[in-house]
């Protein structure tokens, strides 16, 4: 049974003028034990990611960003690595793409996060997911990250009413009332399986956001994602938000982890 995490760890773990929550990242990790990590906001860790990978006993495929954060994608052995690289297109964060060998077939995982202040410019990031993963002709694919996007088809009024006007704006089409959740829409319609309505744990709409960490600008929200296709989709047995250990104080949104019905190639 494979193990895949995703998580936004918040600004590299570290807050400015605050606190090192690099250890605390590495706590629930390592309880967790994933094979393959998707990781958002890793600012300043372009030559430092290693180390993080070292303690956590993985290996670190980064994809670096011009405007925004890296992101990553994390691999624990004995999984073997096939191919490694990002989605050449101008995300604002970016987009890792990792493949790695499995039982049954190669295994695409991307990792990314959406743009957070415009549903326009998430739509048009979605889309390009979309293309990359339909080029990876491979049956077996997830999509993991942050998307800063609402989930379709659910009343969101009483939640976002509670937001202050410039981070319910994020959320809002340009007529100021319509929820914006064009970027999963659009990533369902390609094909992809929203896995924790299938799978999800006990909580009731897989909070992600916030933590006690913080987070003004969420009102529990499901903004962490993972979508597969329906191959993989059936092979998932479990998917659970992590709360447990320092997951509360590690990072302003929790993890989510799957667990999947996969074996190392």
């Amino acid at each position: 049974m494979l193990r895949v995490m995703t998580w936004n760890i918040r600004t590299g773990g570290r807050d400015a003028g605050g606190a090192d929550r690099r250890d605390r990242i590495v706590s629930v990790v390592t309880a967790q034990r994933p094979d393959v990590l998707a990781l958002q906001e890793l600012r300043g860790m372009d030559a430092t990611l290693g180390g993080l990978a070292d303690r956590l006993g993985m290996a670190a495929y980064l994809a670096r960003s011009c405007l925004g954060q890296p992101v990553a994608v994390l691999v624990r052995p004995p999984l073997r690595v096939l191919r490694a690289g990002r989605v050449r297109r101008p995300f604002h964060h970016a987009a890792a793409r990792v493949q790695v060998a499995t039982g049954a077939g190669p295994l695409t995982v991307l990792s990314t996060h959406l743009y957070p202040y415009s549903g326009g410019r998430r739509r048009m990031e979605a889309d390009w997911l979309a293309a990359a993963l339909r080029r990876t002709g491979g049956a077996l694919a997830l999509l993991a990250g942050d998307l800063n996007t609402l989930e379709p088809d659910v009343d969101h009024t009483g939640r976002l009413a509670g937001l202050a006007t410039p981070y319910r704006r994020r959320h809002l089409r340009r007529d100021g009332r319509t929820v914006d959740t064009r970027a999963v829409a659009r990533l369902l319609d390609a094909g992809l399986v929203d896995l924790w309505p299938r799978c999800g744990g006990d909580e009731p709409g897989g909070r992600t956001v916030p933590t006690r960490h913080g987070g003004a600008e969420f009102a529990g929200m499901r903004l962490d994602y993972l979508l597969a296709t329906p191959a993989l989709a059936d092979r998932v047995r479990a998917v659970r938000v992590v709360r447990d250990g320092d997951a509360d104080s590690a990072s302003d949104h929790y993890p989510v982890l799957a667990e999947v019905d996969l074996t190392a190639g």
